[in-house]
């Protein structure tokens, strides 16, 4: 266990918005320790982080649907909390397979939960969604705005939320930190790490990325006759390393002051898809080809957050703007045009701890 450093483990935290957080976590003076079976990430990123830090990165591999494991891992290391981001997160996978995501996301955080619990470790912020909003009557979204998921995945989180609030209901010991954040988008500046999706991207900054890298001929845009300036949709794009401070300053909250919150996390502000094309454009020197298709059924015109509640709470606010979150989106695309498995750029020395589980050959290093 390193000396006088928090612990705090990071379920899923060698994914997108989990390897950040774990960059930002040790840049606040923490230890992160990882749990995650790399369902949905890459080993390759734990050299990265390491590459990133300086330090060793400890890694415990498996599921955190395995609740003695879980419980192993809080008490040997010592975790003082937990950041809750493993789970599935695509709102069309969740309608064709709902079953899949109540079992991994509810049952998941319910394993993470007890195994808490046993480990006597009550402090927990939980990765949650705007999503949970569904199509807000007025906008910007404040926290105290009607929640109406429209899919499985969005009703997990809510369903997540609910069980968090009956567990801190039923136990005032529990420090409970729900981040409700908008559409996570850039990357780390080095280049080194990034979102990697894994097929056709969901979201739209990974799909612009690869339309000006040449993995796609053009960018389709659902809507151009929207009320918004240009007519395109507009949403709250936050950049993930805004966003990987924000969950630290929960951690910090949790652990200075027995309070608990849910706040938005976002900028305040929309871009409109077009606005996010142009500042693509000026960051990459690259035409982005598209067109206009018809609306897609559940999209709304604007979408952006209140953003007080997260400032008041947590002295957190995002920093960086569309511009930063378009050059940092290419700088990783640009050096990474397959993602983790970009062949002859990681970083390749033994650089990070693995328990719990069989180890890939390319995962190499010692045992805490």
């Amino acid at each position: 266990m390193t000396l006088n450093k928090p612990h705090v483990l990071l379920t899923g935290g060698a994914g997108y918005i989990g390897s950040h957080t774990y960059v930002a976590l040790v840049e606040a003076g923490y230890q992160p320790v990882i749990l995650d079976d790399f369902s949905n990430s890459h080993p390759v990123v734990l050299d990265r982080l390491q590459h990133l830090t300086g330090q060793r990165v400890v890694c415990e591999r498996g599921d955190v649907l395995h609740t003695g494991l879980v419980t192993e891992v809080l008490q040997r290391h010592g975790c003082v909390a937990a950041i809750h981001f493993a789970g599935l997160k695509a709102v069309g996978e969740s309608v064709e397979q709902p079953l899949r995501y109540y079992r991994t996301n509810v049952g998941g955080l319910v394993s993470l939960l007890q195994a808490m619990e046993t480990a006597d470790c009550r402090s927990v912020v939980f990765s949650s969604s705007a999503t949970v909003y569904g199509d807000p009557a007025h906008i910007p979204v404040t926290e105290q705005s009607p929640c109406m998921p429209e899919s499985p995945y969005a009703h997990t989180k809510l369903v997540c939320e609910n069980i968090l609030a009956s567990l801190k209901g039923a136990d005032p010991s529990w420090r409970v930190g729900v981040l409700r954040y908008f559409n996570p988008v850039g990357a780390h500046p080095s280049g080194l790490i990034g979102e990697d999706p894994s097929g056709a991207p969901n979201n739209l900054m990974p799909y612009v990325t690869q339309v000006a890298v040449g993995k796609r001929a053009k960018l389709r845009v659902f809507g151009n006759d929207y009320a918004t300036p240009d007519g395109t949709g507009v949403r709250d794009y936050l950049h993930v390393s805004d966003l990987a401070e924000g969950h630290v300053a929960a951690v910090r909250a949790l652990l200075a002051r027995e309070q608990s919150f849910t706040v938005n996390l976002g900028t305040g502000e929309g871009t409109s898809v077009l606005g996010v094309l142009d500042a693509f454009e000026r960051a990459s020197g690259q035409p982005i080809p598209f067109e206009f298709a018809p609306r897609r059924a559940g999209d709304v015109a604007k979408y952006f957050a209140d953003v007080s509640m997260a400032e008041d709470l947590l002295g957190w606010r995002a920093t960086r703007s569309i511009d930063d979150m378009c050059r940092d989106s290419w700088r990783w695309q640009q050096n990474n045009p397959d993602g983790y498995r970009t062949a002859g750029n990681a970083p390749t020395s033994p650089v990070h701890s693995l328990r719990a589980g069989v180890a890939s050959p390319a995962l190499t290093g010692g045992v805490v």
